[in-house]
């Protein structure tokens, strides 16, 4: 199906459509570092926000996102014969949701709201995309769906806005989960379909704040970023590996699983040894720390460039792994099941590894050392 897209007048359509949509978002990017310099970046004078680079710089970059989709779905009428599916409920929920996630990210970097707040917003979210059919439907009962979508929502928004702890990380994760779904709808022959479009305009999106993101950075993207991408990368979790349409009969959950974990897992391994080394230590999972992976790799000796590479070659994995499951496992047994396990289960130590390492603990002492100096010097 691939190579028939690759000869596909649409591929033309696409690419086009994708070039035009990064120079965009270049300009516009261009245009926000020119004229909104303060937008995310807050008073520190109580110490409460942890940053890992001593420089602070304007979170802009999640209102390109959030402007690329709007016109993606704006242009598929117009370069598309429009479908049924297109004006169908599931549409309303996932624009409706994308923009109460982005709007509470907006809030939060110009205000710096409550925790509480967020997390209403996003548990709101869930609810909107439950309410408009776009649920996980592969557990015995309906209530049980619902659990886990919330449970999954919620997660995901939490877990994208925990990985935009250092340049390039969130950008890299997310292009990596939207270049597994494009993948499976190129692979299923589902050209016309509208999230394609949308997706191709966010992944637009995220080459161009690369460009910006990469270390050293010059802009982040801040909680109106990372909050509107966390609900968008949940909603296309839910609609094309946790349910997988394309299923020409009932999929084995394994299956299902094993696909929805392999895309999303950088950021489930990264937030679940936040999670569980904070509990241990006795601290709150909420409170921000310089102890996620991406740090640990830092401290262990890597530059921020080599780390975001690192996970430059996580997320190739990911699409590998994907790959292999989509074209070569037909009947699923449990051996793969077992592998795929396995292949998580090494992942999750390694990560694991690298936050308990004994060695790190004097090297970040050392790394705020030069933090505090270098902030006493830009202040004088």
């Amino acid at each position: 199906m691939a190579q028939q897209f690759l000869q596909h007048s649409s591929f033309i359509l696409y690419s086009l459509f994708f070039i035009l949509a990064v120079a965009f978002s270049l300009m516009i990017n261009v245009l926000f570092l020119r004229f909104f310099k303060t937008l995310g970046i807050r008073n520190n004078s109580d110490g409460t926000i942890i940053r890992w680079g001593a420089l602070s710089k304007p979170s802009i970059g999640g209102i390109t996102f959030y402007i690329l989709f709007l016109l993606s779905l704006a242009s598929y009428s117009i370069l598309f014969e429009p479908s049924q599916d297109a004006y169908q409920l599931g549409f309303v929920g996932l624009i409706l949701s994308c923009g109460a996630g982005f709007l509470v990210g907006l809030a939060d970097d110009a205000y710096n709201t409550r925790p509480w707040l967020k997390f209403g917003i996003q548990l709101l979210c869930g609810v909107i995309l439950i309410s408009t059919g776009i649920s996980i439907q592969i557990f015995p009962g309906l209530v049980l769906n619902w659990a886990v979508t919330l449970f999954w929502v919620v997660g995901i928004m939490n877990s994208v806005n925990m990985l935009d702890n250092m340049d390039g990380i969130t950008s890299i994760v997310s292009t990596g989960i939207i270049v597994n779904t494009i993948y499976r709808i190129i692979h299923n022959g589902d050209i016309t379909n509208m999230h394609l479009l949308v997706l191709m305009g966010v992944l637009a999106s995220l080459v161009a704040f690369l460009r910006f993101n990469w270390h050293p950075s010059k802009m982040y993207m801040g909680d109106t970023g990372s909050q509107f991408l966390g609900v968008f990368l949940a909603t296309m979790g839910i609609v094309y590996f946790w349910n997988d349409p394309y299923a020409s009969a009932t999929p084995a959950t394994g299956k299902l699983m094993a696909a929805t974990i392999m895309t999303f897992i950088l950021p489930i391994l990264d937030t679940t040894v936040v999670v569980f080394n904070r509990l241990s230590a006795g601290r709150s999972p909420f409170v921000g720390g310089k102890d996620h992976t991406t740090h640990s790799l830092a401290l262990l000796g890597l530059s921020d460039r080599k780390v975001a590479l690192v996970f430059v070659g996580f997320a190739a994995a990911s699409l590998g792994m994907n790959i292999l499951i989509e074209e070569f496992i037909t009947e699923w047994e449990h051996l793969h099941s077992v592998l795929f396990g396995t292949y998580f289960a090494l992942m999750l130590g390694f990560f694991f590894y690298t936050t308990r390492n004994k060695k790190l603990k004097s090297r970040e002492r050392l790394r705020e050392r030069k933090i505090s100096r270098e902030d006493t010097s830009l202040q004088n």
